[in-house]
């Protein structure tokens, strides 16, 4: 799958967690995938919302609602593995931090170009306090099957992590970011992530 179509279906993932769909286990994963978010639609289609000039309050709002659903910090500590427990409390609310604005920059951007598809949950797998909760996205005829992996915090569950067709976004970033903790340390990760986020602000500014 290229990069950039991942890109796409892992933004289309992400409302798996804001649209209607089929209810499986009452208060279990499945259900708790789709908290009271309907007020996402709404800013998706919200036109006071739209446009470059709305940019910053519409995405203010989008992650508002997506954090009801993600534990980004469980999912920048995955991402970052075994350097987690090598960093101070500071540097890992830093990096999650990161990690969360470069999520938003690279998949978000996909949700406010959404045109219709359609999503249904098809299965629901728990096993202590994991669970998978799997879907297919369905877009121009294509299915395509996206699996939530879950972890159970308090009485809540989280996504941690989306994988599509076999691509984990963990492991995916865990991946790039291999090489760079391996000849720049944590601070050359930091310093890579911190040039990306710039990035994105200056193409959209």
């Amino acid at each position: 799958m290229n990069t950039r179509l991942l890109k796409t279906i892992m933004a289309l993932s992400l409302l798996t967690l804001i649209l209607p769909g089929a209810v499986l286990a009452s208060n279990g994963p499945t259900d708790q995938l789709r908290p009271a978010l309907n007020s996402l639609t709404a800013i998706l289609a919200n036109p006071e919302l739209k446009g470059d000039a709305n940019k910053s309050e519409r995405r203010a709002r989008i992650m508002e609602s997506i954090r009801t659903g993600f534990d980004f910090r469980e999912m920048s500590k995955r991402i970052l593995g075994r350097s987690w427990n090598d960093i101070s409390d500071a540097e890992k609310d830093h990096f999650t931090e990161l990690m969360t604005k470069l999520l938003e920059n690279v998949y978000v951007g996909k949700l406010e170009g959404y045109s219709g598809q359609t999503v249904g949950y098809v299965d629901e797998r728990i096993k202590g306090d994991r669970a998978q909760v799997s879907t297919l996205i369905e877009d121009s005829g294509i299915k395509i099957p996206v699996h939530y992996i879950m972890t159970l915090t308090g009485e809540k569950w989280m996504v941690y992590d989306i994988n599509i067709e076999g691509v984990s976004l963990v492991r995916n970033y865990k991946e790039q970011f291999r090489s760079i903790l391996r000849t720049e340390k944590f601070d050359g990760l930091i310093k890579v992530l911190e040039q990306k986020n710039a990035s994105f602000e200056s193409q959209s500014g």
